[in-house]
């Protein structure tokens, strides 16, 4: 029997083990329960390996970070990426968000599409491969995480414990045909302190919500004399308006919200704000303040006038978002968040934009970075994809570089393969998230002809 049909075979078992894993709401908590990232995710692992020992697999459970399943012989290894934390439910939904409900030939529930399903899948469509008996030279791990969704710490756990590093592997939480280009990620949180002078003073600032969102709103409360409101309405720019309030005025910009990754599909209203602050008559620290931000940062959403504009023909420029500003009378703080060409690395920006910095008075207060990832079209992991890809559904195959980042950072060989096929909607953290059950079922045989072609 083919390996398609094996897989189709598979196809009630399937959705009856992603219904009950939906079931089990795995979203991290502080809960005491003693383990790393709560009950439910603890649940959901246990779930996921007692499911992978019926099906005849070896399993293995680290220490309650990650587990796996493993199928084959052969001192070389190939990995399937997935994870079974998800985001809060949040609201919007039509339905119980943790039921696994089947509806009009679609699965709902959160995690279904990320990433509950394409894991379930790649169980399914190993077991096909085992059941085919075709001849493999290495072993196929599925590797199962749990702390993707707030910080991918299981896979540091894993690596730094021991666990074995795939000769190649993907991971089906992102998008087809191949992605193996991920732009580096850096946020920072910089801040200066204000003594401020003058008769217009800074009272409040604030806007955004976190770093890598373009915020849609922005506000700062200053103190004036009386008389001023007709003055400041006279040099605001568009999308801002200025009322007054007890001992001054109150300016609020507004935006267009879009994903940090691509901020120049938005507008950021805490941009917006600060070129409206930069037009009044300011004084001292806080005009030195905001003229910097203003001018060096602004609304633009590639870092040009801090010197940063890398770009290359690979992945594109480099993307600037500044995500989030608070401030009182002593102090201002912001958070941006960049994401560097795939060729470059943290060095070729890094270090210039913390000498703008510093030339501006802020100060770094914290940094985090993702470095970026790029594997060669010309690799045997990528040429093998895209070939199954190209074969399997007739399509064109092309590898492809992204702003967002996936699970093949944290772990080395490993690039994203899959589930979203070009033109489909991404419903991934949405209410109402959802996957086709054909969908579903094109993933898994995807991943069974994967494994085959990496492993064999």
């Amino acid at each position: 029997m083919e390996l398609k049909d094996l897989v189709e075979r598979q196809r009630e078992a399937l959705l009856k083990t992603l219904r009950e894993s939906i079931c089990i709401p795995s979203v991290r908590e502080e809960d005491g329960s003693g383990y790393p990232y709560g009950a439910n995710i603890q649940k959901c692992l246990e779930f996921m390996l007692d499911t992978g020992k019926r099906l005849g697999f070896t399993v293995r459970n680290l220490d309650n970070q990650a587990g796996w399943c493993e199928y084959g012989t052969g001192a070389e290894m190939v990995a399937v990426l997935g994870h079974l934390d998800v985001v809060p439910a949040g609201e919007g939904w039509s339905g119980d968000p943790f039921s696994g409900d089947i509806r009009d030939g679609k699965v709902f529930g959160r995690g279904s599409m990320d990433d509950k399903g394409p894991t379930v899948a790649a169980f399914y469509a190993l077991k096909a491969l085992k059941e085919s008996g075709l001849p493999l030279r290495r072993r196929i791990r599925i590797l199962m995480g749990t702390n993707e969704e707030t910080g991918s710490a299981d896979m540091k756990y894993y690596l730094a414990h021991g666990g074995e590093k795939p000769v190649m592997g993907f991971t089906p939480d992102g998008e087809y045909p191949v992605i193996n280009g991920e732009k580096g990620i850096v946020n920072v949180t910089f801040s200066r302190h204000l003594h401020q002078l003058g008769t217009m003073r800074l009272k409040k600032i604030s806007g955004g919500s976190a770093p890598n969102v373009v915020p849609a709103s922005a506000a700062a409360e200053l103190e004036c004399p009386d008389g001023m409101l007709g003055k400041i309405r006279a040099v605001l720019p568009e999308k801002t308006v200025c009322v007054p309030i007890s001992g001054g005025v109150r300016i609020e910009a507004q935006g267009v919200g879009a994903h940090g990754g691509t901020p120049e599909q938005g507008e950021n209203a805490i941009g917006r704000l600060l070129l409206a602050l930069n037009a009044l008559p300011l004084e001292g620290e806080l005009k030195e303040a905001v003229r910097f931000l203003a001018e060096k940062i602004g609304m633009e959403t590639g870092g040009e006038s801090l010197g940063i504009a890398l770009q290359d023909e690979v992945s594109g420029r480099l993307t600037f978002n500044l995500g989030t500003v608070e401030g009182n009378e002593t102090s201002l703080s912001c958070c941006v968040n960049y994401r560097y060409p795939v060729t470059k690395t943290l060095d070729d920006c890094g270090p210039k934009f913390q000498a703008e910095l510093e030339e501006g008075g802020f100060q770094v207060v914290k940094q985090t970075h993702k470095a970026s990832l790029y594997i060669s079209p010309e690799s045997e992991l990528v040429t093998k994809l895209l070939r199954v890809y190209g074969e399997e559904t007739s399509l064109p195959a092309f590898p492809k570089s992204i702003g967002g980042g996936t699970y093949a950072k944290a772990m080395p060989n490993v690039v994203a393969f899959g589930p979203v096929f070009p033109g489909d909607e991404v419903r991934e953290h949405k209410p109402n998230e959802f996957i086709e059950v054909d969908r579903l079922m094109q993933n898994a045989q995807i991943i069974a002809r994967a494994m085959y072609e990496l492993a064999k």
